[in-house]
């Protein structure tokens, strides 16, 4: 989405803005310290550059995130550059020197009585596959502290490893007991989130009111770390936040690290990169070049997108990290958050079922249309672990004929794909999640057109034009979110008139809907009969 020049009602706003005339720009670490910068502009204090761990390079390759290398004495890192990418797209971009953070946040002076701020941690989203953190001016999220002068949040945003290089199974990589970690991309996330607890308080952030926060594969990310580490003493698995915003969690299957479908990831991936499955085929995989790796990455990525997986590098079930599904993990009420707030989009799900399921013929490829066979043949693929019973449980529920909490109704099996994709891998973990604190979570559901996934983002990642045309949904939206992230509390610091419906929790049975027409409160009918049905097949999944 193209960056749109400030509005002038924008830039009008900032010009009534405090000068703020002193302010801390250089935070010391006990590696190092590291100098940022203010923009006047935004009037902000930022840092777009700080190494949160060792870069993963040689032998560091498939391990988990090390200690950042300290600095030499009298250095100043500077901070206000960006970083790199880590590998994704294609051989030659990205590096894997990449485990960098940024942060900003408005103005604040150590020792100066200023209170420190409540933090967020962001994740970006990219389906395991791609994705940065590196950001310019106006940073990303900025939409959120921008939407009123009493938002007072420090942002965080770290990078984590993608595709091979953070989500490669195998039985190989779990037997590197000493040299390899499974998940390492959601290990640089937890990293980035000690880090922050560890320093936040250098740049003005409360190490004790941090709320994380992702969309798709970064609210997957999210989910991983709420239930990361499940069942180990509270001695091995310490409180890293308070809270947890999860937009349309990327939550695909979760296959143990050793089951058929993730082994043949690593082995199909050694062999593209040419070396094989043998013993030696790890280290070889770690000498290997990296456009090389790349290259084979990017095949996998492409091979299950509209059948069995619908991609391929995503977490995994290694017994350290992530000890169980989250199925489980919520049913056992093992969730490392005080409250939590779902969302997810009406139409998300399409953007990841056949687009040729909407044709009357289509003879493309994949060669999927709109004739109830083919439905049934694209939900096969997508579910090959159930019974023909199982297959015909699901199509029960999500009948020819249907309707939704926000579709009055449907009948087309564009439509009836897109919600199964939609409540299986981005609503109901969303929901799962955040009823395991039912006493202070809630859920939304983003309905303005065209609703699918990833449209609510233009609400609230960059500054456009409509959040000054349009004050009253960007206030009512971007304000919940904006309140959610300060105080825990979506209404907290409510921007819309009393008579404007607020977030309802989410022990109301009910949940909060943005529409083209503004605010309502829908009753949760459907939507939690279909979640129920989910988890009560996840371990078929799995989920």
């Amino acid at each position: 989405m193209a960056r749109l020049s400030l509005p002038l009602l924008l830039v009008s706003f900032l010009a009534t803005l405090t000068t703020v005339h002193a302010q801390t720009l250089t935070a010391t670490l006990d590696y190092g310290t590291f100098q940022g910068a203010y923009s006047s502009t935004y009037n902000i204090s930022y840092w777009q550059k700080i190494p949160f761990a060792a870069p993963p390079l040689g032998a560091l390759r498939f391990r988990g995130p090390q200690p950042p290398t300290p600095l030499a004495n009298g250095t100043v890192y500077d901070s206000t550059e960006s970083f790199s990418e880590c590998p994704q797209r294609a051989a030659g971009t990205g590096s894997e020197d990449c485990l960098y953070l940024g942060l900003y946040s408005r103005p604040w002076t150590a020792g100066a009585g200023a209170p420190l701020k409540p933090v967020v941690v962001n994740f970006y989203g990219g389906a395991y596959i791609e994705g940065s953190a590196s950001f310019g001016l106006p940073p990303d999220v900025y939409p959120v502290l921008n939407v009123s002068a009493e938002t007072d949040l420090l942002v965080v945003y770290p990078n984590y490893r993608v595709n091979a290089f953070g989500f490669l199974p195998g039985r190989q990589v779990a037997a590197d007991v000493d040299g390899s970690d499974l998940n390492p991309g959601l290990l640089d996330q937890d990293a980035a989130i000690r880090w922050t607890k560890k320093y936040i308080s250098h740049f003005g952030g409360d190490p004790d009111k941090i709320t994380i926060w992702g969309q798709s594969a970064g609210a997957g990310s999210v989910v991983a770390q709420t239930i990361a580490r499940a069942g180990l003493p509270a001695a091995q698995n310490p409180p890293l936040f308070r809270g947890a915003l999860i937009s349309s969690p990327f939550w695909v299957k979760t296959y143990d690290y050793d089951a058929p479908e993730a082994q043949a990831i690593y082995d199909r991936f050694s062999t593209l990169v040419g070396c094989g499955t043998g013993a030696d085929s790890l280290a070889c995989l770690k000498a290997a070049d990296v456009g090389t790796l790349v290259n084979a990455s990017l095949v996998i990525s492409a091979s299950h997108t509209y059948n069995t997986s619908s991609y391929t590098w995503a977490p995994v079930i290694d017994g350290r990290f992530l000890t169980m599904p989250l199925s489980e993990a919520v049913h056992k009420g093992l969730v490392n958050m005080q409250n939590g707030w779902g969302m997810y989009n009406t139409h998300e799900g399409q953007n990841f079922v056949p687009p040729g399921l909407q044709d009357v013929n289509n003879t493309g490829v994949p060669p999927f249309n709109d004739t109830l066979a083919s439905f049934d043949g694209w939900l096969a693929g997508y579910l090959p672990g159930f019974s023909e019973a199982d297959l015909d449980n699901v199509k029960a529920m999500y009948p020819e004929d249907g309707s939704s909490e926000a579709i009055s109704s449907y009948n087309t099996t564009y439509i009836r794909a897109g919600l199964i994709f939609r409540d299986s891998v981005l609503a109901c973990p969303a929901y799962w999640v955040a009823k395991t604190v039912p006493e202070s979570s809630y859920l939304g559901e983003y309905s303005i057109s065209p609703a699918t996934h990833g449209s609510d983002v233009y609400w609230w990642d960059v500054l456009n034009a409509e959040q000054q045309t349009e004050p009253d949904i960007y206030k009512g939206f971007v304000g919940a979110f904006a309140s959610y992230l300060e105080t825990n509390d979506p209404n907290a610091l409510k921007l819309t008139p009393a008579n404007v419906s607020g977030v309802p929790p989410l022990s109301s049975g009910k949940e909060f809907n943005i529409n083209s027409t503004g605010f309502t409160d829908i009753k949760l009918t459907q939507f939690v009969e279909r979640c129920d049905f989910w988890k009560s097949v996840a371990a078929k999944i799995p989920i």
